[in-house]
């Protein structure tokens, strides 16, 4: 896959991913909990359908030997698919997608630290180009009073985010018996996904979720989470990990357009201000490396 390919497909996996929390706002009467199980047990469904056609019935056969890796993925998505749609319910969609946007500079700090992978210079300015249009965002939120629990709740998102994306960076660079990569980690979102549905389930009581509601978890599930989820983990293969980290930046612009268009959510002029310098960096970015690829 070229290098244009891998990141135009990744900026739709940052679309389909943004739709989450205009979404959210149409639903009648499903509460937090509920939001969450029913989301990602759609997302379990849709997984097991496409893996199964991806891979045949015997990926299933072949569970208890998946190895740990696939497993300790699973867990961060589990965390990730959670601690997202409840933040969703505890503040608003701009504040969350904020603070989700720390994961570059969590991820590039992880892969310095346990992949010893150095970052170009290029990509360490996006980052704190793109983190000073966060803090500014994020310091302009909290000074109007925006929740402290539904943004620590988010806060959980990136560095799972960050963990994820450093193992899977991990597995596709230093494969086992010096040959190809062999650990499938596609599996890795169902498991996050039956994870994240069980955790729920039982705070999810008393069910109120109307037809309505159901309707659009189960888009949500397999449109919003599904699909995109499965090609980012594609997509870990073809670019470094704090590349994918900070295109996934691009959500933060996209789910708050889409809250202020769909939801009425209107952003403040600070929040465009920030997401102005977010937008900016990532395309600064992408501009430098395609320049810098040119004439090798």
């Amino acid at each position: 896959m070229s290098h244009a390919r891998a990141v135009f497909l990744m900026v739709l996996v940052t679309l389909l991913w943004s739709i989450a929390g205009v979404v959210t706002r149409h639903l009648d009467a499903a509460h937090s909990f509920e939001v969450t199980f029913w989301r990602s047990f759609f997302n379990a469904i849709a997984l097991a359908i496409a893996l199964t056609a991806m891979r045949g019935p015997k990926l299933w056969k072949s569970l208890p030997g998946w190895p740990r890796t696939v497993w300790v993925s699973g867990l961060c998505w589990a965390v990730m698919f959670t601690a997202f749609m409840l933040a969703i319910t505890l503040t608003t969609v701009a504040n969350v997608l904020v603070t989700m946007a720390l994961g570059p500079l969590v991820t590039a700090l992880f892969a310095l630290f346990f992949l010893g992978h150095r970052p170009p210079s290029r990509t360490w300015l996006a980052i704190v180009i793109a983190g000073s249009g966060i803090a500014w965002m994020f310091g302009r939120e909290a000074q109007a009073g925006v929740s402290l629990t539904g943004t620590l709740v988010a806060l959980a998102v990136p560095i799972a985010a960050a963990v994820n994306w450093t193992i899977l960076q991990h597995i596709h660079q230093h494969p086992r018996n010096g040959e190809q990569p062999v650990q499938d980690m596609l599996p890795a979102v169902w498991i996050g996904a039956v994870l994240s549905s069980a955790m729920t389930l039982p705070l999810a009581w008393p069910m109120q979720s109307s037809t309505h509601d159901l309707a659009l978890l189960a888009l949500l599930g397999s449109v919003q989470l599904a699909i995109p989820c499965l090609l980012a983990v594609r997509l870990a293969r073809e670019l470094p990990a704090p590349e994918i980290s900070l295109l996934a930046l691009l959500e933060v612009v996209f789910g708050v357009a889409w809250a202020w268009l769909g939801a009425g959510e209107q952003p403040s002029t600070n929040t465009l201000v920030g997401g102005g310098l977010v937008l900016a960096a990532l395309v600064s970015n992408e501009m430098l490396a395609m320049r810098n690829r040119v004439p090798a």
